[in-house]
């Protein structure tokens, strides 16, 4: 546990890492969660020095509720939204009335 963390999120970090370890995770699969969760909600609250554009645009880890867990950016990893706010960056035409499969293929040009 990193001494950067106010007592909020050390509680914070304990109580995930409890929860996971009460749903069958192993120590240190507990650890790793509750570690990702903590540091992406101080991402979000602007807490952490640097913090990727996924952490801070995307729903929070608990709101998400592992959905796209372990999927990465590969297929059906990205959400739909976060597709189209990347067609909306690039500035492709027509990308409101796409869905998410031609969303992937007209970004992965």
């Amino acid at each position: 546990m990193p001494r950067a963390w106010s007592d909020k999120r050390e509680r914070q970090y304990e109580d995930i890492k409890d929860s996971q370890k009460k749903r069958g995770a192993g120590e240190r699969r507990a650890e790793e969660i509750a570690a990702r969760t903590v540091n992406k909600n101080r991402a979000r609250t602007g807490e952490a020095r640097r913090a990727s554009r996924i952490s801070t645009e995307t729903e929070s880890p608990q709101k998400r509720g592992g959905r796209r867990s372990g999927r990465g950016l590969g297929p059906g990893g990205r959400t739909k939204e976060q597709l189209y706010a990347e067609a909306k960056r690039r500035n492709i035409q027509g990308r409101s009335q796409m869905n998410k499969r031609e969303l992937e293929k007209v970004l992965s040009r």
